[in-house]
């Protein structure tokens, strides 16, 4: 047996005002902290790029109009966070929520931040003092031996119950810089996962868009096909008949069979559209009904708020997620700078020993330690100063990784707006020309009742027609999606109210 159980224990007064002692006398130790200083840089977040405008020059208040409609560009107006209800339809925000509610890719993001915010908790411990209690019982050999005696050795039981209390004096701020890196990486974390919605809800309402636009090229192309073939039919009969020459009919099939064949890439990007769709909603395709969304649906926003250059540095998740990097890596250089100077540490230890648990609380048993432990890099080969040099090498690498995500920030605004400027010239041609072939078939058509021209020449002028309706369509979806990127390079409004519609929804 390791213990002997025969043995009352006797607690005097005295041992258990010596006890208490030592404890406040531990305590008051840690708690008297060393005021000291915070060595490496203290971050400050750069400044906002000295630009007034993001074009070259001035970009017009607004675009011209092209299919009845205009649109503003308000200079520093709100933008509100669920921007895709601007363009009023009720199935495309049913997709984006289903998106933002079941995408691993925000899921992944919000348990990094999780993650992070609890390293930040976890790191926050440095400055309390740890405690410890120790326990354990072993029966041990003593040979006198070791110590130059020829006295026999013995054989013994040792009972050892034992606290411990250190405090790390955090003098020159190693840990608090250490606990700033982690905090700026919550700081990079949530900005992540901002970026992660606008970059979903962007992706999700481009492909309804473009999906939308899909649908709506095939119905047209299959109706232009269904008219050559009528036209073909047409032209064989007249060959048949002596008046028309069979070159006609193979020129018409070659034209028929070349507009056939862009229907299956047509189909086959409308598939790709839905399946991107079912991703992004967190859906398997096969078991994901996909909600209908049409152009006629999706209402193109006029009024478009664009931030001020000195606030999107201050809004864009991505510019936000680089500030804080470049925050994580100057703090790292406090680190590294502080691993050069000693670490002081207050240690304090108090147990109690003896052969059995019956006498393990008498005073003859006790020991106790306290003082502090000095710690000072002496010589290790240049290791610690190189790191530090390497910490400053990371800074200057994050603030080049800074500077060019503003750059391309403020490119990607430009090109939204001189696109949005640009969408608007090019649909209004495509509306002219439309309106010119839908005017040269209704001419055509009066001619043809009138006998003037054959039924061949009004199936061509309705190709004509329909080809110009593509191209109109393919036009409006282009506006429609470049609406979209000026919502996704502004920042998506996260920092602002969500907007409500007038149902309340």
């Amino acid at each position: 047996m390791l213990v002997n159980k025969d043995k009352a224990s006797k607690v005097s007064p005295h041992f258990v005002r010596g006890c208490q002692y030592k404890i406040w006398l531990l305590l008051g130790s840690c708690l008297c902290l060393v005021a000291g200083c915070t060595v490496g840089p203290d971050f400050v977040r750069p400044d906002a790029p000295k630009v007034s405008r993001y074009t070259r020059t001035a970009v017009p208040t607004q675009t011209i109009s092209a299919d009845g409609q205009v649109q503003y560009f308000g200079k520093g107006a709100k933008l509100v966070a669920n921007w895709w209800k601007l363009f009023n339809s009720s199935q495309l925000d049913v997709v984006v929520k289903e998106g933002l509610n079941n995408n691993p890719g925000v899921q992944a993001a919000q348990a990094s931040l999780r993650q992070s915010r609890k390293n930040l908790q976890a790191g926050y411990g440095i400055f309390y003092p740890q405690a410890a209690m120790d326990f354990n019982a072993t029966r041990q050999e003593f040979s006198p031996a070791r110590f130059g005696s020829n006295s026999s050795s013995s054989i013994f039981n040792l009972v050892t119950l034992s606290a411990s209390v250190s405090y790390a004096l955090d003098i020159f701020g190693g840990e608090r810089r250490a606990i700033e890196g982690l905090q700026a990486q919550v700081d990079l974390q949530r900005a992540t996962v901002q970026a992660t919605y606008l970059t979903l809800s962007g992706n999700i309402v481009n492909t309804v868009i473009a999906r939308a636009a899909y649908r709506a090229e095939i119905n047209i192309t299959e109706q232009i096909i269904a008219m050559q073939q009528e036209q073909i039919s047409i032209v064989q009969k007249q060959v048949q008949a002596g008046t028309t020459p069979y070159a006609s009919v193979l020129a018409l099939k070659g034209e028929l069979t070349a507009l056939e064949a862009t229907l299956p890439p047509l189909r086959q990007k409308l598939a790709q559209s839905e399946h991107l769709l079912a991703t992004l909603s967190g859906r398997f395709s096969a078991q994901w009904p996909s909600p209908e969304v049409d152009m006629a649906d999706l209402m193109l926003p006029q009024n478009l708020p664009v931030s001020l250059p000195s606030e999107l540095v201050r809004q864009r998740p991505d510019i936000l997620a680089a500030e804080a990097a470049l925050h994580g890596a100057s703090a790292n250089i406090g680190v590294a700078t502080a691993a050069l100077f000693p670490s002081f540490t207050l240690n304090g230890s108090f147990g109690q020993n003896n052969s059995s648990v019956n006498n393990l609380f008498q005073s003859n048993g006790s020991f106790w330690s306290l003082g502090p432990d000095v710690s000072m890099p002496v010589f290790n080969g240049g290791t610690l100063l190189s790191k530090r040099e390497a910490a400053k090498a990371a800074y200057q690498q994050a603030l080049a990784n800074y500077r060019q995500t503003v750059l391309s920030a403020f490119a990607q605004v430009a090109d939204a707006l001189r696109g949005l400027e640009h969408d608007a010239e090019s649909l209004q041609a495509e509306a002219q020309a439309l309106d010119t072939a839908k005017e040269s078939l209704s001419l055509m058509q009066t001619n043809y009742q009138a006998g003037l021209v054959n039924y061949p020449q009004l199936l061509i002028a309705n190709v004509q027609y329909q080809q110009a309706e593509i191209n109109f369509l393919q036009a409006q979806a282009q506006r429609l999606q470049d609406t979209t990127a000026i919502f996704v390079a502004l920042g998506g409004g996260w920092w602002n109210p969500v907007r409500r519609s007038e149902n309340g929804n």
